[in-house]
């Protein structure tokens, strides 16, 4: 097997399709951001790479919190409009019928169709190139009770989270089929 060299690229895989939602001239906005992950687990944070020219960062910059809306594979086609379609010019909320909801953050609009919501404080804006990297502390999460497990913790695979694979043709999809136990098939090779 031989490998081919491709330049520096981001490619990292598969990446959460999320809805980032914050107000904007007193109004809820979402946009869809692929880029975002786990940055920290004491406290637990959470980082975003967003454009500098996104309607959402407005509100993001001007409030100091944001949510993390965490959409299932049947949102594909809201999680798609939010972005494609800027909040600058279309109320994406009536749009996608959205339903908002607020909590501990008054700024940080929830979307109560989603699975899963993290209401976020600004702790950083981190000025890149291409994008600023937001990093947010979570102030609270709300899981939608059927996607938790017996024991009350959040099951995954009931959220059916939607996913992005961005090569070769920029598709969705939701989560495949089990591969292995973790933190236990590695042990085997000891």
């Amino acid at each position: 097997m031989s490998k081919i060299t491709k330049g520096p690229q981001p490619w990292l895989c598969p990446m959460p399709a999320l809805l980032i939602g914050a107000t904007v001239n007193g109004k809820p906005t979402f946009m869809t951001v692929a880029w975002g992950g786990v940055a920290n687990g004491e406290p637990p944070m959470v980082s975003l790479a967003i454009r500098p020219a996104r309607h959402t960062l407005l509100g993001i910059r001007a409030n100091s919190e944001f949510s993390v809306n965490v959409a299932s594979a049947s949102q594909a086609r809201e999680v798609d409009h939010c972005g494609v379609v800027s909040g600058a010019r279309a109320d994406k909320v009536a749009q996608c019928g959205f339903s908002v909801f607020y909590r501990k953050l008054s700024t940080a609009p929830l979307i109560e169709q989603c699975p899963v919501n993290l209401e976020c404080s600004v702790e950083q804006i981190i000025e890149l190139k291409s994008h600023c990297l937001v990093i947010g502390r979570v102030v609270e999460t709300h899981v939608t009770d059927n996607c938790l497990s017996a024991d009350g913790l959040i099951d995954f695979e009931k959220t059916d989270p939607l996913v992005f694979l961005d090569n070769p043709t920029g598709k969705y999809f939701r989560l495949g089929a089990f591969a292995a136990d973790a933190f236990s098939v590695g042990l085997e090779l000891r």
